[in-house]
């Protein structure tokens, strides 16, 4: 896909500017465009098919026109949490709101509790506005940090695409129990269940290929503070090699951290970066440290 394509939204419509259009040997304009769209776009062939059943695609003269935006009506219930949900980044394909530390990102039918998906779906049920945001990624429900949102399916289509590809980063950081040696950079350990323990994962040699970069930010006494790079994006997987690598998590008791300075993990998304859908521009959104640490810190300093 070529970078900066440049478009317009009008309604539920996103209009382009492809230019002047290579014509294919039957001379016909229509078909141009589909080859441009494929070619330049990079539409997803099954969004194109859609699109082309239902009369979306348009060309006008020099535009070319795609209904990206149709109404949808999200399938959570619209909830609104006690403290407004940070938005970190909004267009009209992306989204990025803050999720704080104890909230799910969506329903799992155990909980009445609402998740984040429920509070994504009040902010546009406040607005009037028919979107209906779906999630790229996770969290877990004790961890803080920017979760990524596509606000269309084209936007899914590509993002779930790159999040395949590994190409969207996620940086992370933490306090861990012990002294970190600047010498451990990478854990590169598989990771599978633990059939002892249902909710727990554990470094095993049938598991999944997992990588884990690490950097030693500070040393205190008994703790360390770490960043945390992802190159894969197992269940549980910083939790689960920093424990194995004789680190966890400080309030992660499910992976052997004490409890006594906090009551569940301190991890913290620092940062998402991702090519935009449309344009491919790098975005990279930050999410300031949860204001806890600042405490955490300090006692950990002393």
């Amino acid at each position: 896909m070529s970078l900066r394509i440049a478009g317009a939204r009008r309604g539920e419509w996103l209009e382009l500017m492809p230019g002047r259009l290579p014509m294919p040997a039957s001379g016909d304009r229509y078909e141009a465009a589909l080859a441009w769209l494929e070619g330049e776009l990079d539409l997803p062939a099954k969004l194109r098919r859609t699109l082309e059943a239902e009369q979306g695609i348009k060309l006008a003269g020099d535009r070319l026109r795609l209904r990206l935006f149709p109404p949808r009506i999200s399938q959570y219930e619209p909830m609104q949490p006690e403290l407004p949900l940070q938005i970190l980044y909004e267009d009209d394909f992306c989204l990025v709101v803050h999720k704080p530390a104890g909230v799910k990102v969506h329903p799992d039918g155990h909980s009445p509790q609402p998740t984040l998906a429920n509070m994504v779906a009040g902010i546009y049920s406040e607005r009037g506005e028919p979107v209906a945001p779906e999630h790229i990624h996770r969290l877990d429900e004790n961890t803080s940090g920017p979760v990524l949102y596509a606000k269309n399916t084209y936007a899914k289509l590509k993002l779930d695409a790159a999040m395949a590809r590994k190409e969207i980063g996620r940086v992370y950081v933490a306090l861990v129990q012990g002294a970190v040696s600047p010498a451990l950079r990478v854990i590169d350990q598989p990771i599978g269940k633990d059939r002892h323990h249902r909710a727990r994962r554990r470094v095993s040699p049938s598991g999944q290929h997992a990588v884990t970069r690490v950097e030693l930010l500070e040393a205190y006494p008994a703790a360390s503070l770490v960043r945390l790079t992802l190159e894969t994006g197992r269940t549980h997987q910083i939790r689960v090699h920093m424990s194995y690598a004789g680190h966890p998590l400080i309030g992660d008791a499910l992976y052997g951290g004490s409890t006594k300075l906090t009551p569940h993990q301190a991890l913290h998304g620092e940062s998402l970066t991702f090519a935009h859908p449309l344009t491919g521009e790098t975005l990279s959104v930050q999410d300031p440290w949860p204001a806890s640490w600042t405490a955490l810190l300090k006692q950990l300093r002393a």
